[in-house]
């Protein structure tokens, strides 16, 4: 399944892509200011990469609640699921970025360079781990 991931960040929105098993950075979008405009160019990825569903990354507390950074990411969701024509499910991105950044740390990418790729890096991180829960849950799903 062709999937795309979003790790969506008040200044950028990092994009990941996959075709099955493998997640892979993709784009960072410079947020606009306007949302429904960052909305159309989600919608313009999610088209011209032929993605089948969008998995945004949801920021749950560390305790696993959810506090004010993942009630805004839900609220864009709705909205997103209203533009987009494929389902958008959310997945828990505790520690996204501190993986992220420890991939860049090990690659020793540092200033600008880092910070143009650490979002992308991070939507990666979070596609990754869905697609690794992938196979359990349809496992789970199948009659014995």
């Amino acid at each position: 399944m062709r999937a795309l991931a979003l790790d969506l960040g008040s200044k950028r929105v990092g994009i990941a892509l996959s075709s099955g098993t493998l997640a892979t950075p993709y784009e960072v979008l410079a947020r606009s200011g306007d949302r429904r405009r960052d909305h159309r160019a989600i919608a313009a990825h999610v088209a011209e990469t032929g993605a089948e569903v969008v998995v945004v990354g949801l920021p749950l507390s560390l305790d696993g609640s959810v506090g004010h950074a993942a009630r805004r990411v839900l609220d864009e969701c709705g909205q997103l699921a209203e533009v987009l024509d494929v389902p958008v499910e959310t997945w828990d991105e505790r520690l996204s970025t501190v993986t992220a950044e420890r991939s860049l740390d090990a690659q020793q990418l540092r200033g600008p360079a880092r910070r143009r790729v650490v979002d992308k890096v991070a939507a990666a991180v979070i596609l990754q781990a869905w697609l690794d829960a992938r196979p359990a849950e349809h496992a789970a799903e199948e009659p014995s």
